[in-house]
């Protein structure tokens, strides 16, 4: 806190905050109150939820809060997406040219992924320093994901006014080595990019809940069963097929249950899916307060963490952190040989399995639910390891490091 009142204020921009459930809320949420806590001047603007309880300014905990008026309808439609990521950029850009003052630190999430150019055209009208805080690589994700020629065409115009907003910045965090390596093929120097992983939201207050005393499990249902888990996001960067093609495998294991905790665009076909094939050991349940994640993430005896191929240098799964926290052997479905699949394996910290093989992930399963002790010892690697990424404090301690760039 040495110096405290000479820094310079930071502000944010992400089309999410608190009260918001998505990650990025809550990435940022931790990040701009652990600023604030230290000292700093922090600003964040974000989109309001639409209640009338929510305030469109407010300080909270340190930090003002500046919410501007967007769409929010329609998160699963592709049109109405494109609406609510038009009408923020449109009311953040204006808020930036009212608000942003010579000096500050203007950090540029990537919701929506259309923010760079706006961010760099504002840090650049007002004389402030700017740094992108890249949570995922758009629109190579969807290039990735359609295999289209057509598209790939008509993104290069896009590809280079971002690519230039990436090079004028003073910094772009990365929260992969596979992220980075990419944004250093993009013409950035070396000292323009930094690595600062992500952490587990709810950081030193997540812990393990033992199966005896978590409530959510006599709620759900679920006391005495094995209970295969994924919490967060049913996107499309994730490879959930092959969990449902396992399911469907081990349908006539008893006491094993595949459990869904959260929502996204793929939920409704997934749930029609599993109700197609009549998976009765398929379960699907909404996200869960901030509050109980503790309890919910302790729910999973294993946790899957699952990616598509070919998406692996654009995103890394933040779900990852907050499974270590709570001591949970990780089952990664998705491409063998990236840097998440390499980092489980080194830390004993559980399996990993091609995407393309249901018939290995139902094996994995079945082994890890018939070797309580194998299964533990994993659990106990993956708290280790998450002990030993430092967390939500080390994060802080590199932000402000990166923010003290002169």
């Amino acid at each position: 806190m040495t110096g405290a009142s000479t820094l310079p204020r930071v502000v944010f921009v992400n089309r999410y905050y608190w009260p918001d459930a998505p990650a990025t809320a809550q990435l940022l949420t931790d990040l701009a109150e652990g600023l604030a806590g230290r000292g700093w001047k922090v600003t964040v603007i974000a989109s309001h939820d639409g209640n009338a309880g929510t305030p469109v300014r407010e300080s909270r905990h340190g930090v003002d809060v500046m919410r501007v008026r967007s769409l929010r309808w329609g998160r699963h439609d592709l049109i109405a997406k494109a609406g609510a990521y038009f009408t923020f950029t449109f009311s953040a850009r204006r808020m930036l040219r009212r608000h942003l003052q010579a000096n500050d630190w203007l950090v540029a999430m990537t919701d929506p992924p259309v923010l760079a150019p706006i961010a760099a055209a504002a840090a650049r009208r007002a004389g402030a320093r700017l740094v992108h805080w890249l949570q995922d690589i758009h629109p190579e994700i969807g290039l990735a994901l359609s295999h289209s020629r057509l598209l790939a065409l008509l993104s290069k115009p896009w590809v280079r006014r971002r690519d230039a907003a990436w090079q004028c910045a003073q910094a772009c965090v990365a929260i992969s080595r596979d992220m980075a390596a990419l944004v250093g093929q993009h013409g950035l120097a070396p000292k323009q990019i930094r690595l600062i992983p992500n952490w587990a939201s709810g950081g030193e207050s997540l812990a393990p809940v033992p199966a005896e005393q978590n409530p959510l499990r006599r709620a759900w249902g679920l006391a005495g069963k094995f209970v295969v888990a994924y919490s967060g996001n049913l996107g499309r960067v994730h490879a959930l097929e092959p969990v449902l093609a396992a399911a469907a495998r081990l349908r006539n294991e008893a006491g094993l249950v595949f459990l869904f905790l959260g929502d996204g665009p793929r939920r409704p076909a997934l749930e029609a899916q599993a109700r197609a094939q009549g998976l009765t050991n398929v379960h699907f349940l909404p996200p869960q307060p901030q509050a109980r994640l503790s309890e919910s993430l302790s729910v999973g005896d294993v946790h899957l963490v699952t990616l598509q191929a070919g998406c692996e240098r654009y995103v890394f799964p933040s779900k990852l952190y907050g499974i270590l926290a709570v001591a949970r052997p990780v089952v990664f479905v998705g491409p063998p040989h990236c840097e998440l699949a390499e980092a489980v394996r080194h830390n004993g910290a559980g399996l990993t399995v091609d995407s393309s093989d249901p018939s290995a992930l139902a094996a994995a399963v079945r082994d890890l639910m018939n070797d309580a002790p194998r299964c533990a010892a994993m659990g106990q690697a993956a708290r280790c390891w998450s002990q030993a990424t430092g967390g939500r404090r080390a994060a802080l301690e590199a932000w402000e490091t990166v923010l003290r760039i002169s």
